[in-house]
């Protein structure tokens, strides 16, 4: 067993994953990171071993049962215990739901929600030794509408209801269960998301130099983590967004359609 603790982060070879395992190599943490594309996995990884040597990767698809499998044996192989488990792995879209192919839709609850189930079911019986902790990286979108993002939305909501509810069934056990919901941070997700076909977008709608960097989420994330929190919402326009969504719901669609119709080629009318 190691003497430090070990944290899974799933989707660590980009974005808030890289941040997230860059922080916890600096608070020396036993990092094990996974992903889909290898170089960018073990360019990370050397970045986190030049902090500190207790490190491994493991390329894996969290969509994939069996990889989810495997990430969880190969941490406990090689380390013996988890600790924390944060599943960041990530895909977005955009695109009406008129126009939209359902095999999108199908990719991001593949991902986003199974792959959240999966790590955390291979993963639970460990964690609930180290009494330790369960963490998804959610949005706002978890908790408010954000139009042409139905399946991003849908992905979001449903790790939402699975998390508050295992957390209650983990009471007895003093597991820690967080949602965090980072607000538009800067990463390669935009870049990433899916159009109406199912084709990469290739470039980003929004200003990616204004929103917040992924290296302050990583360092709030892990504080949140630390101190066992149940949630955590990021920036201030998140915040107010939730909050005001709870009260004035009619409201905050209003807002939220004219914001996000403001987005260049948004396909909102």
């Amino acid at each position: 067993m190691s003497k430090q603790k070990v944290i899974i982060i799933t989707g660590g070879s980009s974005g808030i994953g890289k941040a997230l395992a860059i922080e916890a190599a600096k608070r020396n943490y036993t990092v094990v990171i996974t992903g889909r594309n290898e170089e960018r996995l073990k360019e990370v990884y050397h970045n986190i071993a030049a902090i500190q040597p207790n490190c491994h990767y493991v390329l894996a698809d969290v969509s994939n049962e069996e990889n989810c499998k495997k990430i969880v044996e190969d941490t406990i192989k090689k380390f013996g215990q988890i600790d924390i488990l944060i599943n960041n792995a990530g895909i977005s879209m955009r695109a009406l739901f008129n126009d939209l192919k359902l095999d999108v839709i199908k990719s991001l609850m593949d991902t986003n929600f199974w792959g959240t189930v999966y790590c955390t079911k291979f993963a639970l019986p460990y964690i609930i030794q180290q009494k330790g902790s369960i963490v998804a990286i959610s949005s706002i979108a978890g908790f408010t509408p954000l139009p042409a993002r139905t399946g991003y939305a849908a992905s979001k909501s449903a790790i939402h209801g699975f998390l508050n509810t295992l957390r209650l069934e983990l009471k007895p056990f003093d597991v820690h269960v967080m949602i965090a919901a980072p607000g538009f941070t800067e990463s390669n997700i935009r870049y990433t998301a899916l159009t109406a076909n199912g084709t990469p977008q290739g470039e980003s709608p929004r200003s990616e130099e204004k929103m917040m960097k992924a290296d302050e989420v990583a360092f709030r994330v892990l504080n949140a983590i630390e101190k066992r929190k149940r949630q955590l919402i990021l920036t201030t326009q998140g915040k107010l967004t939730v909050t005001l969504y709870k009260f004035l719901p009619n409201f905050v669609d209003s807002l939220i359609y004219k914001h996000m119709k403001k987005e260049p080629n948004s396909p909102l009318k």
